[in-house]
């Protein structure tokens, strides 16, 4: 994956230096197909050149009094370029100078007219051109001289053959070097640019084989995907950190949901066998104690299977709300009322208030009596039986109900996971212990009503519960 990955990178990069290698040749014969026909100077600037001067001078020799000179331009010129002139007659004699430096011959032969323009053999401290001039039907050679060092000539013979076969080599190895190159270039960018993705494609590898403990460092151009990718590592590790935890909460619940109902069981079970045998001879209220023992015990695992399967319900969205309109300050009181008429919290100081007497609102019942309930239960059970818990309801711009006590408090660890399921509560007595789902239970039952429910607490001083509906 890794060099698939870097290979198709690598060959577009190669495809593109190629590409733009033909289109620069192409472009730059072009250029000099252009410069050759239409005689347009695309490569140098538009100042005359030495040897175009020497061919446009033949315009400042003139002829006076049956002697060849030039004009006075044409000596202003020639003292402007730092240059001289020699003209020549047909017999390559030298007849007019000007400005001709010391060891130019008088006379040449056709040879040494060659020489002197094509190879410079003159001794002579600069580059010579050779032009003519036809004045009154005669034919003027002249020699011009150029004293500057960065004028410079070169005679080029050479056989169309060779430089065919030589353009065509030449090209082939210019390919292919421009190929090597980029192909080196580019693998050395294309590296440099699929590195990275390598790291984020081991990383994903990581995470899908559950390893989260990654924490790269956020740089280059792929800095935001390195920093998301950090991002997920962190919240997966939280993730399966919270299933961890919550799968060993669950395991010991269902430790505990075990033992609590194998108890009555065994309780029921062997009452059942006892009243069963023929050998006891149980009077009748001896058996009615008995039977009100096992009926408490059935009704016992009744309320946890009935816990459990009301938490299945609201945990998959599955249980429909009978929603009708109630005076919430109503059933509060009802809650209170029979929670006190429980023989086991009789003795319990409870306080109701409330801002008005009708605080009506549309919501379940049923719910609803079951999720206060819950929670005044809670306060109830893990606090000392002379704690004062008060209960109040007051109309803002939401409902707000209020469970107060100022007990033994909650510690901030179970704080956190009070609302998880199979959580139960450190400080519940052994006369108190259910399904450990009422907390989850109330606040399902809170959010299928889209309210809020929430718990601060502080150890020594006591737990306030609000409910927002």
């Amino acid at each position: 994956m890794k060099w698939r990955l870097t290979g198709r990178f690598l060959a577009t990069v190669v495809l593109v230096v190629i590409l733009v290698t033909f289109i620069n040749i192409f472009v730059l014969i072009s250029l000099l197909i252009a410069q050759s026909a239409l005689n347009i100077p695309i490569f140098h600037n538009t100042e005359t050149s030495a040897e175009a001067f020497t061919r446009l001078f033949q315009d400042e020799i003139t002829e006076l009094n049956n002697h060849v000179t030039i004009s006075e331009k044409g000596k202003k010129e020639l003292d402007k370029k730092n240059a001289w002139i020699q003209i020549l007659d047909e017999n390559g004699k030298g007849i007019y100078n000007y400005r001709t430096p010391n060891g130019v011959k008088k006379k040449y032969t056709p040879t040494e007219i060659v020489n002197m323009y094509k190879y410079q053999e003159v001794n002579v401290n600069a580059t010579v051109f050779m032009s003519e001039k036809n004045l009154n039907q005669k034919r003027y050679s002249y020699f011009m001289g150029f004293n500057d060092p960065y004028i410079n000539k070169h005679v080029l013979s050479y056989d169309s053959r060779n430089v065919v076969q030589m353009f065509k080599v030449g090209s082939i190895v210019l390919i292919l070097l421009d190929s090597l190159v980029a192909l080196f270039i580019g693998y050395l960018f294309s590296k440099r640019l699929t590195s990275p993705l390598n790291t984020l494609i081991d990383g994903i590898k990581r995470m899908a084989n559950k390893d989260y403990n990654i924490n790269y460092e956020s740089k280059g151009i792929y800095k935001d995907v390195f920093y998301n990718l950090n991002n997920l590592s962190f919240q997966l590790k939280s993730s399966e950190m919270e299933r961890k935890k919550l799968e060993k909460m669950k395991e010991e619940w269902i430790g505990n949901i075990s033992h609590d109902i194998k108890t009555p069981l065994a309780s029921i079970q062997g009452f059942a066998e006892m009243m069963k045998n023929t050998d006891y001879n149980f009077t009748l209220d001896e058996m009615r104690e008995y039977a009100e023992i096992i009926e408490r015990k059935s009704l016992y695992m009744n309320e946890v299977i009935k816990d459990l399967n009301l938490s299945t319900r609201l945990k998959n969205k599955k249980l429909l709300l009978n929603r009708n309109y109630i005076n919430l300050v109503t059933l509060l009181r009802n809650i209170l009322i029979d929670t006190l008429n429980d023989t086991k919290y009789s003795n319990r100081n409870i306080e109701f208030q409330f801002s008005e007497e009708t605080i009506k609102l549309d919501v379940d019942e049923i719910l609803i009596r079951r999720a206060i309930t819950n929670l005044i239960n809670n306060a109830i059970v893990h606090n000392d039986e002379d704690v004062k818990i008060i209960v109040s309801i007051e109309k803002k711009e939401r409902t707000q109900i209020r469970i107060k006590d100022h007990g033994k408090g909650i510690m901030k660890d179970e704080l956190e996971i009070i609302f998880d399921r199979y959580y139960r509560g450190t400080n519940t007595g052994e006369s108190h212990k259910g399904s450990g789902l009422g907390m989850a239970i109330a606040n399902d039952i809170i959010q299928a009503h889209n309210g809020e429910i929430t718990i601060d607490s502080v150890i020594g001083r006591g737990t306030t519960i609000e409910i927002h509906l």
